[in-house]
C-alpha cells in the first residue's frame, strides 16, 4: 500500500521556515493557503504557477493584507510587476533549495516508514535539524533589490 504526503512551507529570504503544513498527496496545492498556512505572515508571498488563482490572491489580500505574487501561465494576460517583485519572484528557487536540503541532508524523504508515528517523528526530526543549520540558503543582496526598485 502507499499513502503520500505533501509538505507545504513558507520561508523568508534567509531560508528560515516560517510556516509549514503537511497534507495528503491528493490535496490541491492551494488548499493549505486557503485553510490558513499564511495566517501569521505579512507582506509579500511568492509562489509558482501551481498557486495561480485570482480568488486566492483576493482572499489573502482582503483577509491578511498579503500581496500574493505568482508567475503567470502561458495563456494568461501579462501583468506589470515592480522591479523588486520581479527580482524576488526570480529568486523563488530558494524554496526549491530548502526542500532539497530537507530531503537530502535532513532525510525527510523516506519511503519505508512502518507507522504514521514513525513518519511524523522522522519529519519532525528533519525539520528541527534544518532549523538548527548554521548556514541556510539565502537570497543574497535583498537590500540591493530594494535600492534598484527605488531608482
Amino acid at each position: 500500500w502507499f499513502y503520500g504526503f505533501k509538505l507545504h512551507a513558507i520561508i523568508n529570504h534567509h531560508g528560515e521556515l516560517l510556516s509549514i503544513r503537511v497534507t495528503p498527496g491528493n490535496i490541491d496545492d492551494r488548499e493549505p493557503l486557503r485553510q490558513g498556512l499564511a495566517n501569521d505572515i505579512f507582506g509579500k508571498l511568492f509562489g509558482d504557477r501551481g498557486y495561480v488563482s485570482q480568488d486566492l490572491k483576493d482572499k489573502l489580500f482582503n483577509d491578511f493584507n498579503i500581496d500574493f505574487i505568482t508567475k503567470l501561465r502561458r495563456n494568461m494576460k501579462q501583468q506589470i510587476l515592480k522591479p523588486i517583485d520581479e527580482a524576488l519572484l526570480n529568486g523563488r528557487s530558494l524554496i526549491e533549495t530548502v526542500f532539497d536540503e530537507l530531503k537530502n541532508l535532513c532525510q525527510i524523504e523516506h519511503s519505508r516508514h512502518r507507522s504514521f508515528t514513525g513518519f511524523a517523528a522522522n519529519l519532525l526530526a528533519g525539520l528541527i535539524a534544518y532549523c538548527w543549520f548554521p548556514f541556510k540558503p539565502t537570497l543574497k543582496n535583498v537590500s540591493a533589490y530594494g535600492q534598484a526598485a527605488k531608482n
